[in-house]
């Protein structure tokens, strides 16, 4: 099948890649001819495992294209993505202008039937809003008489295993009431739905909302072990016995139920403040929603908290080696991520951050440029010389199984401040370190 996605940010151009991949002809579409020209050198703008490899190849193969051409992408097209950004407006609701902007520029050059998907997470009504735009310009160029079908298709990816869930989805969620597009889409996705039948069908909103629901659910999951992990500290119990025992029971799973020093990222914090505006808009109060973000924005405050306790206040002129600076492993993306409240916090109180990350050094560059109290280092190992404190804000594998030894030796005080609960608190009190965890060690509410 012949098919055009609009906006190769992260999603966008993991779904090109993938259904090429499974032999489909794909013309990716943006505005950013720089990020074109770049990914017709095989130059990939995100950091995914696997993905670089399959956008080359496919691209070298034909399969795979690249334009900043609207025009062109609308031709090639019968199935249409759309997959730009919906950043957060002032009041927290998704901002929809990017969207709409290409379901003008999509019916200002259709010249047949089309259907038009959005893969963005977009909230409960957009597709109508979508479909409205279509209709308007069609009339404007007297073509009414052009069919086109706009159908809900949420994208539900985790960073860091992205071009596998796309490969091997769960489930893949298509909202439309057409026979036509049940068809087209049947077709689409067969190769990824002959082991058992994984497309579920539905109304076009219950779609819309299944995305958001389904982040939702799992930041919730997140924020409730944090509040437990918040009370262990308090009654002297380990969170992380508390989490294998109610992990056990498969009706909780072992899920999403990993205390740490809060979630960020592109998706749950926006689409939970998002849901919560849409409520506000109807007049309903989300009373959980709103709990879920407020225990998260406080539990980024916990490693500020334990290094504010353990310095006494005072950070001025002290040194902190940071292992992880991406908001989980994996990526690069830094949106929202805990390590960006730690570092702004040691700054304004005059520390200084030796950091280390395998994915994200470019990426902090990027979003703090050069400053004399922020030094990237090429190595876990080099961030901890003459470094008053080590403090663990990703779960990088490489940051699993350190030198304690070496760590003691280069610190000038051996205090570990665990944001991801990665070590063994007995062990470290039996060699001397001050050791902060979440739920477990040293506690601060």
């Amino acid at each position: 099948m012949n098919i055009t996605v609009f906006g190769i940010g992260y999603v966008g151009l993991v779904q090109a890649a993938v259904l090429a991949e499974v032999g489909h002809k794909v013309s990716c579409v943006d505005i950013d001819q720089n990020k074109i020209e770049n990914l017709k050198k095989g130059l990939i703008p995100i950091y995914e495992p696997g993905l670089t490899d399959l956008v080359i190849k496919n691209y070298n193969n034909g399969r795979l294209s690249f334009t900043v051409d609207p025009a062109a992408g609308v031709e090639h097209g019968d199935i249409i993505f759309i997959a730009v950004g919906t950043p957060p407006d002032e009041d927290g609701s998704a901002d929809l202008k990017y969207v709409l902007s290409v379901a003008k520029t999509i019916a200002e050059h259709m010249e047949k039937r089309k259907i038009i998907i959005n893969k963005s997470t977009v909230p409960v009504g957009t597709a109508d809003k979508v479909s409205g735009v279509v209709k308007e310009i069609l009339q404007k160029r007297n073509v009414e008489n052009i069919d086109y079908d706009v159908v809900s298709n949420p994208e539900f990816l985790k960073e860091g295993s992205a071009v596998k869930d796309c490969m091997s989805p769960n489930r893949i969620i298509i909202g439309s009431n057409s026979a036509y597009v049940e068809e087209k889409m049947r077709e689409l996705y067969e190769p990824f739905n002959r082991n058992h039948d994984k497309i579920i069908f539905m109304d076009v909103r219950s779609a819309e909302l299944t995305k958001y629901a389904a982040n939702c659910m799992l930041a919730t999951k997140i924020s409730f072990m944090n509040e437990m992990a918040n009370l262990a500290e308090l009654l002297g119990a380990d969170i992380e016995h508390v989490r294998k025992g109610i992990g056990s029971d498969e009706r909780i799973g072992y899920h999403f139920i990993y205390p740490g020093c809060g979630y960020g990222g592109s998706c749950f914090p926006k689409d939970v403040q998002a849901l919560i505006r849409t409520a506000d808009q109807l007049g309903f109060d989300a009373s959980l929603l709103q709990s879920v973000e407020k225990v998260n924005l406080n539990q980024k405050q916990k490693l500020p908290n334990f290094l504010a306790r353990h310095f006494n206040g005072d950070l001025n002129g002290k040194t902190f080696a940071i292992w992880g600076l991406s908001f989980k492993p994996n990526t690069d993306d830094m949106r929202e991520a805990s390590s960006r409240v730690l570092m702004e916090y040691i700054w304004e109180n005059g520390g200084k951050v030796q950091a280390y990350d395998p994915e994200a050094m470019q990426e902090v560059k990027r979003i703090y440029g050069s400053r004399d109290d922020l030094v990237l280092m090429t190595s876990k190992e080099d961030t901890l010389k003459n470094a008053d404190a080590l403090v663990v804000c990703t779960e990088w594998q490489v940051f699993k199984a350190p030198d304690f030894d070496l760590i003691k030796q280069q610190l000038k005080n051996p205090v570990i401040f665990d944001g991801r609960n990665l070590y063994n608190p007995q062990k470290l009190k039996e060699m001397g370190f001050a050791y902060y965890a979440i739920g477990r060690g040293d506690s601060l509410i």
